[in-house]
């Protein structure tokens, strides 16, 4: 697959040298000229060994810090102007890599692999992934195909504007997704079918980081759209305390201090909301001036 500009590919992994054997061949072969970068995060398996028979650049972390932290590491290493981010347990196809590529090149900053119906490994994650994406495109108010999604292809040099952002667990594409559409940023997705794991076992404790994702994508709202939820949340106790007193009202004829909190919670809430919005700006506020710099 020929492409123009310097192309990088980053495979966080940890303990995944099965994987490894099978996947650095076939990247090799369909995109030969590549950068390719294997970031082991605190491996103590034979990852080291594998990376050095296929020739491919081998980045350690001496302890397990998240597939999160791997990805920053290797985001900062990667030489490439167009990076290429996979997963190394055999999950994502090399061969789906020109596919994305071909929709990047229509002029995109980040395409995503959209995994299909029976990619997801079990039926709690796809309908968790589905929860997630259609909270997430709610508040971004664009359509996200896949929140959660690992394999994606992005210009480094917008993608590096967010590291300080992103978490070192699992959750990165959650926060870089929302980050590229908060930016005005054009995102795009292609959709996959990504085979089920063949070896090892994930790192993914469903509840653990169920719960996790969730309280990001909270924390990326009150972030990126802070109205989106202090909106809804002002208007609910606003409505409550209107219908509180026309009850009140109706049945002893009296103003209640219970519906004056209500009322002073929906004007206090609706307040903050405000304020975040403005402080959520700050975040952009250096996006147009870096962007020229790296032009």
């Amino acid at each position: 697959m020929p492409h123009t500009v310097p192309l990088s590919i980053v495979l966080p992994a940890r303990n995944e040298a099965t994987g490894l054997r099978d996947i650095l061949p076939r990247i090799l072969a369909v995109v030969p000229g590549a950068e390719v970068l294997v970031v082991d995060d605190g491996s103590t398996d034979d990852t080291p060994a594998v990376c050095a028979e296929h020739r491919v650049k081998h980045l350690r972390h001496h302890y397990a810090k998240g597939n999160g932290a791997a990805i920053k590491t290797g985001a900062r290493a990667a030489l490439g102007e167009v990076i290429v981010f996979m997963d190394a347990d055999g999950q994502h196809k090399p061969e789906d890599i020109p596919s994305l590529l071909e929709e990047f090149n229509k002029g995109y900053d980040m395409v995503v692999g959209a995994r299909q119906a029976g990619s997801q490994a079990g039926l709690h994650r796809a309908a968790a992934n589905d929860v997630f994406s259609r909270f997430a495109s709610w508040m971004v108010m664009q359509p996200i195909a896949d929140l959660t999604s690992g394999f994606r292809v992005v210009r480094a040099a917008r993608f590096r504007q967010f590291l300080y952002l992103l978490p070192n667990g699992f959750s990165y594409p959650t926060t870089i997704t929302m980050s590229f559409f908060r930016a005005g940023y054009g995102v795009a997705y292609v959709p996959i079918h990504s085979p089920r794991r063949a070896s090892g076992t994930s790192h993914i404790h469903p509840l653990r980081d169920g719960l996790r994702f969730l309280l990001i994508i909270i924390k990326i709202g009150t972030l990126f759209s802070p109205q989106k939820l202090f909106l809804p949340i002002s208007a609910g106790f606003f409505l409550t305390g209107l219908a509180y007193y026309l009850y009140t009202y109706i049945t002893a004829g009296r103003f209640t201090n219970m519906s004056a909190l209500l009322f002073i919670s929906a004007v206090f809430t609706f307040l903050i909301g405000i304020v975040s919005e403005q402080i959520s700006a700050l975040h952009y506020k250096n996006i147009d001036t870096s962007d020229r710099e790296s032009d």
